[in-house]
């Protein structure tokens, strides 16, 4: 079995090393997830974004009946009148709410651009420097600006921020993944990143928990602002354990696994039998040809609305929950666990269920694991919008489980029709392509709410949240079958012309 081989293939390194990128992608997790958990606290102190009548805190809790919310309320005159409740004093606020335009742009486009720019170029400094000292550089560089997101005091600060996060955090997986990528075979790299990208969900659930928890502390009563401090300092003993610990392994076998339809899984450019050091502008180059081949063009669409889906759900989430008329601490309780739990064992048995089908079908295989897992995990996305606390959160188990298979099979995908000379880079290429997509789509929910603000602020984010996250899970599974057909075409005719092309040299 794939995951017995994975096993027998450790070592106490490889573990050691493995742990070490698990846990600077947490970290990268952590401190990028802390603005969306955090955006209306943060919202409340600089100002920006949408206000709206929000619940004074310590008037109203999930019991009371829909009807009777300040959410309803849509002017700041009725929001403030004592008398819209019939009481004497007012029980709703007009405030910031956290959401809005200017949330969704430092959220998205201002740390994306950066991050995808920076992660195309940013994965040929491996030519140059040592993989393992820029994963710990660039772990240094993320956790400053996080420790200054949290001096931020007006909103232009806090966009600078979030772009200085994103040149930092842009270094993380392309190193990370080829580190990885060395040091286990073809067919056990699937599982390998699937631990890896525990750290997406490690980190995720960490942000519920400082969020919600640490802001409730009201340290030094700075509230949300040591959130950030502490997160930042985080980083300095990982940083230090891989400049100090890790040592470079040379490249493990990438010889293409085996097929019984006698279909050759191979790379979409030849493999270079006696490497050379190119230029740059010639590695760009062929890279950019790679990926615009069918197969991977394809399969980075696909990825693109996967991405699209889960980042809106990701940013909005407690934004969501909050609309929702849900505690900070009921949100901390139940998001601090299920996103970790849900997401590392869908991760996990993602690039465990792909390898060991590979085996026996290749690369389509894994392709087939992509759509079938966001199929089923549509119906548990849409149940976590529409049901009540706590189903909604239960519903979320399932949903990550299955939905989140997707991260490392899709990268372990890109990391197989590439060349080994060009993987470093590919992963930036691959993040960049899918992260400006799917990262921006966030930026349809404010007009979708307008469409839909005829039957409630609340009602109206959920309904603009049911089309851009379950609605992306089917569109991304109907977009990885045709990923599969093309592949499968394009592989059959890359096979006779390396047919043809022997035949004709043997003649």
């Amino acid at each position: 079995m794939a995951f017995l081989d994975f096993l027998r293939s450790l070592t106490p390194y490889k573990c050691y090393v493995l742990l070490l990128c698990l846990l600077a992608y947490l970290l990268n997790q952590l401190d990028r997830y802390l603005l969306p958990v955090m955006s209306k606290h943060i919202a409340h102190d600089i100002h920006y974004g949408d206000m709206g009548c929000l619940d004074r805190d310590g008037y109203f809790n999930s019991s009371v009946t829909d009807d009777k919310y300040c959410s309803h309320i849509s002017t700041k005159s009725a929001c403030e009148s004592g008398f819209y409740f019939g009481g004497n004093e007012s029980v709703c606020e007009w405030d910031y709410t956290g959401q809005g335009i200017e949330y969704q742009l430092i959220a998205g486009p201002v740390f994306i651009v950066v991050y995808t720019l920076c992660g195309i170029f940013i994965g040929y400094l491996t030519s140059i420097f040592k993989k393992k000292n820029l994963l710990a550089f660039f772990l240094l560089v993320w956790s400053v600006f996080t420790a200054l997101s949290g001096a931020c005091n007006t909103y232009w600060q806090l966009a600078l921020t979030r772009f200085g996060l994103g040149i930092g955090e842009a270094g993380c997986t392309p190193f990370a993944a080829v580190i990885i990528a060395e040091m286990f075979d073809t067919e056990l790299r699937g599982s390998a990143m699937g631990i890896y990208n525990f750290g997406i969900y490690f980190g995720y659930s960490m942000s519920y928990a400082f969020g919600n928890f640490l802001y409730d502390a009201n340290i030094m009563d700075e509230g949300w602002r040591w959130v950030f401090y502490i997160s930042s300092m985080m980083a300095l003993p990982v940083a230090a354990l891989l400049f100090i610990t890790v040592k470079e392994s040379p490249p493990s076998s990438s010889t293409p696994v085996s097929n019984d339809d006698d279909e050759d899984d191979c790379p979409l450019l030849e493999e270079d039998p006696q490497p050379t050091q190119p230029s740059w502008s010639e590695k760009l180059k062929e890279l950019f040809f790679a990926f615009l081949s069918p197969p991977l063009l394809m399969l980075c669409l696909a990825g693109s609305i996967r991405n699209a889906g889960g980042y809106t759900w990701a940013v909005n989430t407690q934004l969501f929950f909050e609309s929702q008329h849900q505690t900070s601490e009921q949100i901390g309780s139940y998001m601090s666990w299920i996103p970790l739990v849900g997401g590392s064992v869908g991760a996990f048995f993602g690039g465990f269920i792909s390898d060991r089908v590979v085996k026996r079908r290749g690369i389509p295989a894994r392709m087939a694991v992509l759509m079938v897992s966001q199929i089923c995990a549509a119906p548990f996305a849409l149940m976590a919008l529409l049901l009540p606390a706590p189903a909604c959160y239960i519903m979320l188990l399932p949903s990550n489980i299955i939905g989140e298979m997707w991260i490392g099979v899709c990268l372990t995908c890109v990391l197989e029709l590439v060349p080994e000379k060009l993987r470093g880079a590919s992963v930036g290429y691959y993040l960049f392509i899918i992260t400006n997509i799917g990262g921006n789509i966030p930026l349809l929910l404010p007009p979708l709410k307008t469409l839909f603000a005829h039957v409630g602020a609340d009602v109206a984010l959920r309904n603009a949240l049911i089309i851009l996250f379950p609605g992306m899970y089917l569109a991304s599974s109907v977009l990885f079958l045709l990923t599969i057909f093309i592949y499968k075409v394009w592989n059959n005719r890359q096979s006779r012309l390396r047919s043809n092309t022997s035949t004709d040299t043997n003649v």
